[in-house]
């Protein structure tokens, strides 16, 4: 393994803009849902006339889609990231807005299809208004407590009860909101983090975890994390995912 600093350099000057995870191939694994998320959406989007994707990120998601809706959107309200699903969306046909979930610039009953993976915080009551009646959010969320054993290395101990994330109070809130949640399911899902470098990285990209993250800060964390994997023994966290699908329901006579 290379030396500490070399890692650390390496992980400082490297790209975190998008939802592009690959600088992290063979220095960090994530084992997948049973779901298969970009799968499932892919059909969805062969199916769709107009659908919206939100806090679509550098837009790799609806990249990876081979088919597209006559009438695709999505939404981005990080600059950086806006400008990378405009490079890559836009010569697909595909409307790249710069706004964030909670003041949607969509007339009402806009859209078949909402779709999101990871989203920053469902905005339950737009979500609402932009679907058509018998249109579908589709979605992939973040669950509760997710890579906390990396975070709590940082920052210690953390709070569980009243999670933001809780699948069930997301519904509850879909359900608030007008809309019949079909479909809830929850993953947790291993993660394995094999050099000190791919700890720095995720730490600059998911600015979230452990707010304020700098290698100085951080270093003596950083430097016996980066101890224990040179024994061979990588570092173990757990990400959570929830599947969710709701649907507005269709107007009655």
């Amino acid at each position: 393994m290379r030396p500490y600093t070399d890692l650390v350099a390496e992980a400082e000057q490297a790209d975190v803009t998008g939802w592009d995870f690959s600088w992290l191939r063979d220095r960090a694994t994530e084992e997948r849902t049973p779901w298969g998320y970009a799968g499932q959406l892919a059909q969805r989007l062969a199916h769709a006339h107009s659908a919206l994707d939100l806090d679509t990120g550098g837009g790799e998601i609806i990249a990876g889609a081979p088919e597209l809706p006559a009438h695709m959107t999505v939404t981005e309200a990080w600059a950086p990231n806006l400008a990378r699903a405009a490079q890559t969306l836009t010569p697909r046909g595909v409307n790249v807005v710069h706004c964030s979930t909670e003041n949607l610039p969509f007339a009402d009953a806009t859209f078949d299809l909402v779709t999101s993976r990871h989203p920053v915080r469902p905005a339950w009551a737009q979500i609402a208004r932009v679907l058509r009646p018998g249109g579908t959010y589709f979605a992939q969320h973040v669950g509760p407590a997710s890579a906390f054993e990396l975070i709590e290395h940082f920052l210690g101990p953390l709070p569980r009860e009243g999670h933001v994330r809780d699948p069930r109070r997301e519904s509850d809130d879909a359900t608030n909101a007008g809309l019949q949640v079909v479909d809830l399911r929850t993953a947790r899902c291993r993660m394995e983090f094999h050099d000190v470098g791919a700890v720095v990285w995720i730490l600059r990209r998911c600015v979230w975890w452990v707010p304020g993250f700098t290698v100085a800060r951080y270093e003596p964390h950083l430097r016996a994390l980066d101890e224990t994997m040179r024994g061979g023994e990588p570092f173990v966290a757990h990400s959570t995912r929830t599947l969710i699908e709701a649907r507005r329901p269709t107007r009655t006579a």
